[in-house]
C-alpha cells in the first residue's frame, strides 16, 4: 500500500457553471484527473486531498462530485480547503457518506491515520499577516493541527502533515504553524491553494530542516505525487 496526495481538484460536475476549465491549463481537467489518478494509484492505496475538492455549496449538492471520487483507486483522506463551502461538520459528514456508501472518502480532521508505517496529520491551516483580522481563526487551526500532532505523536512514527494553506509564501512565514511543525519534529509538509503565476513564488525545498512540497493539481498535470511506497 502507497500513499499519495494532491489537493486542488475544484471539481464541478455538480455546479458546470463554475468549472475550472475557463483557465488556461485545466481543459478537459476532471478527465484528466481520472486517467492521471488511476493510472498511479492502486485499489490498496491512500490518497490524502488537501482541500478545495467541490464546487459545491451544501453537503446535499455534494453526490455527482464525491461518486467521481469513490469510483476513484483507493482510499481517500480529506482535508479542507477555503472553498470547500460544503463543509458543515465532521458528524454531518461521516453522515452522509455512511448514508451513500461512500466507503473510501474519510476526514482527516481533528485525527490522524496511520498508512503504510508514517502518521498523516492535517488541517486546513491559515496564513495570517499582522493586521489582517484573521487571529481567532489560525488560532483554531493551530489547535486543530496541535491535536493532529499530538495524538500521531504517541505512535512513535514519522509524521507528515498536510496543509491546505501553506505555511510559507514568497519570503513570508506564518511561523505560528512552521515552529508547531518544528516542535512535533516533522520532516515533510505538503501544501496546495497554490494556482497559476502564484505558482512562482511558492516556497518548494528545504527550511529548517523540513521540506516543502507544493501539490495543487495543476503544479503536478493533475496526477497524485507519490508520499511513500508501499
Amino acid at each position: 500500500m502507497s500513499v499519495f496526495t494532491i489537493s486542488d481538484l475544484h471539481l464541478a460536475i455538480g455546479e458546470p457553471d463554475k468549472t475550472m476549465e475557463i483557465f488556461h491549463g485545466w481543459e478537459n481537467y476532471i478527465e484528466r484527473i481520472e486517467k492521471n489518478w488511476n493510472a498511479v494509484v492502486e485499489p490498496g492505496d491512500t490518497v490524502v486531498i488537501s482541500g478545495d475538492i467541490s464546487w459545491a455549496m451544501k453537503i446535499k449538492d455534494l453526490d455527482p462530485d464525491f461518486s467521481f471520487l469513490e469510483k476513484l483507486n483507493g482510499e481517500k483522506l480529506i482535508v479542507k480547503g477555503n472553498h470547500d463551502l460544503w463543509w458543515d461538520t465532521a458528524s454531518k459528514f461521516e453522515r452522509y457518506v455512511t448514508e451513500k456508501e461512500f466507503s473510501t472518502l474519510k476526514l482527516l480532521h481533528n485525527n490522524f491515520f496511520e498508512r503504510c508505517g508514517i502518521a498523516l496529520c492535517g488541517t486546513r491551516g491559515w496564513f495570517f499577516e499582522e493586521g489582517s483580522g484573521d487571529e481567532k481563526i489560525l488560532n483554531r487551526e493551530v489547535g486543530r493541527l496541535e491535536r493532529s500532532l499530538s495524538l500521531a505523536a504517541d505512535s512513535g512514527l514519522e509524521i507528515l502533515v498536510f496543509l491546505h494553506y501553506p505555511p510559507i509564501f514568497c519570503d513570508v512565514e506564518c511561523t505560528v504553524i512552521t515552529d508547531l511543525l518544528k516542535k512535533y519534529n516533522v520532516k515533510r509538509c505538503f501544501y496546495g491553494h497554490i494556482h497559476g503565476s502564484g505558482r512562482h513564488r511558492a516556497f518548494i525545498g528545504e527550511k529548517n530542516g523540513i521540506n516543502y512540497r507544493l501539490v495543487s493539481a495543476d503544479s503536478n498535470d493533475f496526477t497524485p505525487v507519490l508520499v511513500k511506497k508501499g
